[in-house]
């Protein structure tokens, strides 16, 4: 691996300047999930209601992860925030519902994020690394979402689980449109775009689905950024 600057890897952007330009954390992400819910949220002093939908997708995403979702009752909820049931009902109805605020939110952030860095590149080479680069340094910076996202995939309602589909045909569908461009530009050259979008998608999912994997052999997401982008372009640069 060549030498890292403070600012970039190898002309890529560093893991903490990322954090810093995307400026997530829990309270601004519930922040948006209480402004987006007024009309079902009952509590309407908002430092009070944006506090306890932090405690309560910090304890949903940890009990989903140790135990699924399926399996996460109310009552462990109410156990793992301190609030009581009539205290949750305040903020969701059921757990279909909360299931739905917290996936669509995750859906919204992923594709303004993404949407967002592409936007500063022009040529499709550019666009692909900083797509590639911005998914990864995402999923580890929401890492509890994307796990419980892929894993509590096969217990959503039928609604639900359209909804995530149409999510992830949406992500892959940024890195179709970036592949098709770039091959019209005679940059890239490959013969399946869908393919190549999809292989694309899976190694990303691969970082956050195997986590201890990569900490086993002490692969920082910069590193793993670094591998992806160049074993992309290995395949489809013309």
């Amino acid at each position: 691996m060549a030498a890292r600057s403070s600012d970039d890897v190898r002309g890529y952007m560093r893991f903490n300047r990322f954090r810093k330009i995307v400026a997530l954390s829990r309270e601004e992400i519930c922040r948006e999930i209480y402004l987006q819910n007024r009309d079902r949220i009952k509590i309407k002093k908002e430092k009070v209601a944006i506090a306890n939908l932090v405690k309560i997708f910090n304890a949903t995403l940890a009990l989903s992860n140790k135990k699924g979702f399926h399996a996460m009752s109310l009552r462990d909820l109410s156990k793992e925030t301190g609030l009581s049931m009539g205290a949750l009902y305040s903020y969701f109805s059921s757990k279909d519902e909360l299931v739905d605020i917290i996936q669509t939110q995750g859906r919204r952030v992923t594709a303004q994020v993404l949407h967002d860095q592409i936007a500063h590149a022009d040529r499709p080479r550019e666009k692909l690394r900083r797509a590639i680069i911005s998914h990864l340094y995402l999923s580890e910076v929401l890492y509890p979402w994307f796990y419980f996202s892929y894993m509590e995939a096969r217990n959503l309602s039928k609604k639900q689980l359209k909804k995530a589909i149409e999510s992830e045909l949406l992500t892959e569908r940024i890195f179709v449109d970036i592949l098709k461009r770039g091959s019209e530009e005679g940059i890239f050259a490959f013969p399946d775009t869908n393919l190549t979008a999809a292989v694309i998608k899976a190694v990303l999912q691969d970082w956050y689905m195997k986590r201890w994997k990569y900490a086993s052999r002490g692969t920082s997401v910069e590193d793993y950024a670094v591998f992806v982008v160049d074993f992309v372009e290995n395949f489809i640069l013309a």
